[in-house]
């Protein structure tokens, strides 16, 4: 995340050059890209560590 505010900041400064923002805009979209696959795989873990637990209480009822 500091890294992708980094690079908002640096596109939205008019020192950047037309040039440069459109590096800056690939770097944060594969870093987007990224965070989505990671937040994607956290789901599903999540997912089944809840799927266990139901099935762990479900048993003991």
């Amino acid at each position: 995340m500091e890294r992708l505010n980094t690079l908002l900041a640096q596109m939205q400064s008019e020192d950047t050059t037309l040039a440069d923002s459109v590096k800056l805009y690939a770097e944060a979209a594969s870093l987007m890209e990224y965070c989505h696959a990671a937040l994607e795989k956290t789901s599903l873990q999540i997912d089944e560590i809840d799927a266990k637990l139901a099935g762990t209480v479900q048993e003991e009822s």
